[in-house]
């Protein structure tokens, strides 16, 4: 019977793990950022960005009940599992938006209030009820939600968007489609019996495993778009290039492995790996930053 939702339940709404990371690199977007924002101001900006990406995580799950349903690694959310009712992660999710994005634009600014607005609207509408169920291309082109965090945070302190911003978006939106699609290997079969068009049951295994490829190779040359445009040094551009590198070959070791074990095996470790790319990345950046203006470096 639903209903009788706890804390934890709602907790599990926000997607913790997920708002984790995009905290991080909001967190980042914002510290990198060229003008300073007082710290009382900046705790609340970047409390209305993850309570925005709850939101947005909430939407999700209320949208997504019946097909999380049937995936074994999403089956136990509190809509499927019979804990919460569709209506109230919806009311949850709807209250919390309208909330981070108010206090956000009375806090800091209307350029930043309105981008997550959009981010929200981005992820919720655009991704999960639109592409998500209808082309193998969502995850590429949902996955800017996601991206959008770091340029909230640098719109925070700035009140406008810039190239530096946009270098940040675009390394997530680029590490988008070989994470999940490295996880959509050694789970097709999940995707399958939720009618849920990921690259590899649409496209095949071979296919899939060339695009990562493809991705990945791109991914490691824009990784160091921030030495390029000047607002990184030498340690953010070390770190991005062995990084970098380690992510086109474990693509390159997916993409020989074959279609069998091996393969799943690979594409297992290449997700694992790229759990821990972007937050060593922009925990990368952040140590450059604060390097470079302190003059150490």
């Amino acid at each position: 019977m639903a209903g009788g939702a706890s804390v934890e339940d709602y907790l599990a709404l926000l997607k913790p793990r997920v708002m984790s990371l995009v905290v991080f690199t909001a967190l980042v977007g914002m510290l990198v950022a060229p003008e300073s924002i007082n710290p009382f101001i900046g705790l609340i900006a970047i409390a209305c960005i993850a309570i925005g990406a709850g939101a947005s995580g909430a939407l999700n799950m209320w949208y997504d009940a019946d097909i999380d349903a049937v995936m074994s690694r999403t089956m136990n959310r509190p809509i499927p599992a019979g804990r919460m009712t569709p209506g109230e992660a919806l009311a949850f999710g709807v209250v919390l938006s309208a909330f981070s994005v108010v206090l956000l634009g009375l806090a800091t600014n209307w350029v930043a209030g309105g981008f997550l607005a959009f981010t929200i609207f981005f992820y919720a509408v655009v991704y999960t009820i639109w592409l998500k169920r209808s082309t193998p291309q969502n995850i590429v082109i949902g996955g800017a939600a996601g991206a959008f965090p770091p340029m909230v945070g640098w719109a925070a302190v700035t009140g406008t968007l810039s190239w530096e911003s946009f270098a940040l978006f675009l390394i997530i939106f680029l590490w988008t489609p070989p994470h999940f699609w490295a996880l959509a290997l050694y789970k097709q079969s999940d995707y399958g019996a939720a009618g849920v068009p990921m690259m590899p049951n649409v496209a095949g295994e071979t296919s899939t495993k060339w695009q990562i490829f493809a991705y990945s190779v791109v991914l490691a040359a824009s990784s160091v778009l921030p030495v390029w445009l000047g607002f990184s040094g030498w340690i953010y551009g070390a770190v991005a290039v062995v990084t970098g590198l380690s992510f086109v070959w474990l693509s390159v070791r997916l993409l020989r492995a074959g279609e069998s074990a091996a393969m799943r095996r690979a594409a297992r470790s290449l997700f694992t790996y790229s759990l821990s790319y972007l937050f060593v990345l922009f925990l990368a950046l952040l140590t450059d930053n604060i390097a470079l203006r302190l003059g150490v470096i």
